[in-house]
């Protein structure tokens, strides 16, 4: 019993790493074909959702995709019957793959949101319920605040310059770093001879 709970640990937190290394070479643009896809991609989604509907969104993209599969199914149909050729069908590889989700791995997401749920409830009711005045001060800050940027943003416009900003920061660090590395330095001297006053 004892194995199986180090495996399932030991399989999650290698999913983890996966996940991570995998997000850091998007972002850090390793691969540039694969940042550019996913960059686009993600940008695209979310300007269709700021002026479309989800339901036509996710609509126009299951089109999409049905268009670029069938048409090539139908380019490879012609090609082996030109060719006299018997490849069969071209997707017959992604359509034999075990997509299944298993039983443990569900247990283990349901226990990690449960995990997530139970520590927002109980910070939810510390603040809502004033536990801490300074913290719940601190919430009802962050909330007027958030009042304003509500008022000029909508949340689809603050996920499109997330996202700009998630993919477009780590490249420009690359290529200026001396020169930012430079700036930040001055102004965390700058704010250190302040706070020494």
């Amino acid at each position: 019993m004892a194995d199986s709970s180090s495996s399932s640990n030991n399989s999650s937190s290698s999913l983890r790493d996966l996940t991570h290394t995998a997000a850091s070479q998007l972002v850090h643009w390793r691969e540039p074909k694969k940042s550019a896809a996913a960059f686009g991609l993600s940008l695209l989604v979310l300007l269709s959702l700021a002026t479309l509907s989800v339901i036509s969104v996710v609509s126009y993209l299951l089109l999409a995709c049905l268009c670029v599969t069938i048409t090539f199914r139908v380019y490879k149909s012609v090609i082996q019957a030109v060719q006299k050729s018997d490849e069969g069908h071209p997707f017959r590889s992604l359509l034999e793959r075990d997509i299944s989700v298993s039983s443990e791995s569900v247990r283990q997401l349901a226990d990690q949101f449960l995990i997530h749920l139970n520590w927002f409830s109980n910070q939810t009711r510390r603040l809502l319920l004033v536990e801490d005045l300074v913290d719940s001060l601190k919430l009802a800050a962050v909330t007027w605040v958030m009042t304003y940027v509500g008022a000029v943003f909508n949340g689809v416009t603050i996920l499109i310059l997330a996202d700009i900003i998630f993919f477009t920061t780590p490249l420009i660090y690359q290529k200026k770093k001396a020169q930012i590395d430079r700036h930040v330095e001055a102004v965390r001297l700058k704010l250190e001879e302040t706070l020494q006053r």
